[in-house]
């Protein structure tokens, strides 16, 4: 059995012109035999968030579009949203607020039921706040700015389908370097992916992320960094060297597990 891909996107995505990121996101979910699930949870607009993507799923040939909008956690065990999951061939979650999401999905029956899913072969995408939620630590909040500082960033479980990574969202539009250097400071085992508005990652069950999109996504790799993150005091800057940063536009390759960019 082949997991399936996973999209992180980093929000504020084309949903009216070419439509390239949800168009991928469609054809991976099987097209026009596409049975999509929208968990709009993370959004402060409500079940209106759910309806939205539905309407752009199927403008891009999509049939069948259940949209997902769960306030409590014993909503995460209904019949009617764990069939959908469970049916569905691509699960989308929107943006909004990522703590709402994982707090309240997190560790319910729907959450099982997304991970079990990818891990049978559908395809999972996530924008902005879905996209933070995807990997095993989630940037909960945190503030901006290019230096890294001391208690700039907090952190909370995601639901683990990109395991080994750490993603940030809006990345260039809202200047959080600063926060992904600080999480790459104090945790140099994760790889920081930093992804721009309307861009996206995709990656594959070879776990090669390819980017899609206008701008660009930002990897940073600390495995052999040095840091002084550990006796720095309260909202301090941090010292960390020796990082490799890579910055890819559209087109191009690169693997999560060797961390490396690879030749198309």
């Amino acid at each position: 059995m082949t997991e399936g891909h996973v999209i992180i996107i980093g929000g504020a995505e084309d949903k009216v012109r070419e439509r390239v990121i949800l168009s991928r996101f469609v054809t991976l979910a099987g097209g026009r035999n596409a049975r999509i699930a929208v968990i709009s949870t993370a959004s402060s607009l409500g079940p209106l968030a759910g309806q939205l993507y539905r309407k752009v799923f199927g403008e891009l040939g999509a049939t069948q579009v259940t949209p997902i909008h769960t306030t409590n956690r014993a909503q995460c065990s209904s019949d009617s949203a764990l069939r959908a999951v469970e049916d569905a061939t691509g699960v989308f979650l929107t943006g909004g607020n990522q703590l709402r999401l994982s707090t309240t999905i997190g560790g319910t029956p729907l959450a099982q039921a997304v991970v079990r899913r990818h891990r049978e072969g559908a395809v999972v995408a996530g924008t902005s706040a879905g996209a933070s939620a995807m990997s095993t630590h989630m940037v909960a909040f945190g503030a901006s700015g290019a230096t890294p500082k001391q208690r700039m960033v907090h952190m909370a479980a995601g639901l683990g389908l990109l395991p080994g990574v750490i993603v940030d969202q809006h990345f260039e539009a809202r200047n959080r370097l600063g926060r992904l250097l600080a999480i790459i400071a104090q945790n140099p085992s994760l790889l920081g992916i930093g992804v721009d508005e309307d861009t996206a990652g995709v990656v594959g069950p070879d776990r090669v992320l390819e980017v899609v999109g206008k701008r660009s996504i930002t990897i940073i790799d600390g495995s052999e960094s040095e840091t002084d993150a550990w006796e720095v005091k309260a909202h301090r800057p941090m010292m960390i060297s020796g990082v490799k940063l890579h910055s890819l536009s559209n087109g191009y390759r690169f693997n999560l597990d060797t961390r490396e960019r690879v030749e198309a």
